[in-house]
């Protein structure tokens, strides 16, 4: 029997350093010019893609790690090296999830490599949900997917909104309503192949942080696609769809029976997440608490070694209370954020179910934490640190999105308060 152990394996430990040196001798030195560009940084991918970094091969190697934590390891420490560059590399990262989630093993061994083209020429792919007038709401989709039984092909219609690679993307999955009256369950995802007519993405996002990374709004004009671009397939997705309708007209009954009374079961059973939507971001929501802790461990590790350097008064400030008690609240939470992602991410990895929310405890904590981790920093450095000389201005900006995208601090904690108490909290 084998005994319990935090060591980390050999293999983990390689690919650590191997991702860390990556991020401290490429990542790093081009962060600052990519942020004031504002571009996707093509050189920066084509050189990951070039060792082996970024491409299917590396993140189904990732993937496959049992304890779940390979994943986890490799977005900390890039996204230690600049959250901009990180989300450029591994965005894609969340089509693939989308495609993982809901799609067949033919699917995932068609589409998945040319998320990410070849190490000559590298392609990114883009996840599409989030739509102007539904963010955390995913079950208020409007962007509407229509079955033309004669062609055998899919017609997608309305916008998206937010889509990290979205228009810039090798693939888009795209996420929509098949039938409306069933809300999030009358929903499922989609492939747009590389080249499709009706797919527009020319409204590019400027934003305060994570500038590197391409965002942009993404139009869907009548967008045709063949009917084996539906992931799961079409015998899966009329299955779904029956058992939906089907708890539909028993909540109906159900409330009818109660006269008027409140719903309980029957109601909370045919309404909540979007289930194509939420499948993806399950998985992902580890993955979101390591980038944005790597974004908090480098500003605390800039501010320890500034304020070791930084004299004030005739002594380095660190050897002020304030500031070393701040640093040592910094580290303890960074150990603490880092344990509960581990914990997450071994939890989905061995199909554990996540009774309490522990995945959304993972992203609510770190991303609060790169948050008041980059603002402390700044704070340490004091005007300096409010200057573009030093990085720490760019966490900030970076690590704030952390607290909103893939669910807000808010819809995280209404997760884990609907897990914990068995209730539909509204």
């Amino acid at each position: 029997m084998t005994g319990f152990s935090l060591d980390l394996t050999e293999e983990q430990r390689d690919l650590r350093d191997w991702v860390h040196g990556f991020a401290a001798e490429v990542v790093r030195p081009a962060a600052a010019e990519w942020d004031e560009r504002e571009e996707t940084p093509w050189p920066v991918i084509r050189e990951a893609a070039k060792i082996g970094l970024y491409g299917f091969e590396s993140l189904a190697e990732m993937f496959g790690d049992p304890s779940g934590l390979s994943l986890q390891i490799a977005n900390e420490e890039l996204f230690w090296g600049d959250a901009g560059i990180g989300m450029a590399l591994f965005g894609t990262s969340l089509a693939v999830a989308g495609i993982f989630a809901a799609g067949t093993p033919e699917q995932l061994a068609e589409w998945v490599p040319q998320c990410f083209g070849d190490a000559d020429d590298p392609k990114v792919a883009a996840f599409c949900v989030s739509e102007p007038d539904a963010g955390s709401d995913v079950s208020a989709l409007r962007t509407r997917a229509r079955y033309d039984e004669a062609r055998d092909e899919w017609v997608l219609s309305g916008q998206k909104a937010w889509s990290t690679n979205g228009g810039i993307a090798n693939v888009h999955v795209v996420v929509a309503s098949v039938d409306p009256e069933l809300g999030s369950r009358g929903q499922a995802a989609f492939v747009v192949p590389p080249g499709t007519a009706g797919l527009v993405g020319n409204r590019k996002i400027r934003k305060l942080g994570l500038r590197a990374s391409h965002t942009a709004d993404v139009f869907l004009d009548d967008v045709r696609v063949p009917g084996h671009c539906l992931l799961g397939g079409r015998e899966r997705l009329d299955a779904r769809l029956a058992r939906a309708r089907e708890r539909a007209r028993e909540a109906r009954e159900a409330q009818e029976a109660r006269q008027g009374g409140k719903g309980g079961e029957g109601e909370k059973g045919a309404g909540g997440r979007g289930q194509a939507a939420m499948a993806t971001f399950e998985v992902s929501r580890p993955t979101v608490g390591a980038q944005a802790l790597g974004i908090a461990r480098a500003a605390y590790e800039y501010a320890l070694e500034y304020a070791g350097q930084r004299v004030a008064f005739g002594r380095p400030i660190i050897d002020n209370q304030a500031i070393a008690f701040a640093l040592a609240d910094l580290r303890t939470e960074i150990d603490v954020v880092r344990l509960l992602i581990w914990r997450a991410a071994w939890m989905g990895r061995n199909e554990r179910p996540f009774t309490a929310g522990e995945g959304s405890m993972a992203k609510l904590r770190a991303g609060e934490l790169a948050v008041t981790a980059t603002e402390k920093a700044i704070q340490i450095l004091g005007g300096a640190g409010y200057s573009r000389e030093h990085p720490v201005e760019r966490m900030y900006r970076d690590a704030k999105i952390y607290t909103i995208f893939e669910g807000t601090s808010e819809i995280q904690r209404l997760v884990i308060a609907r897990a914990i108490s068995g209730r539909h909290i509204p």
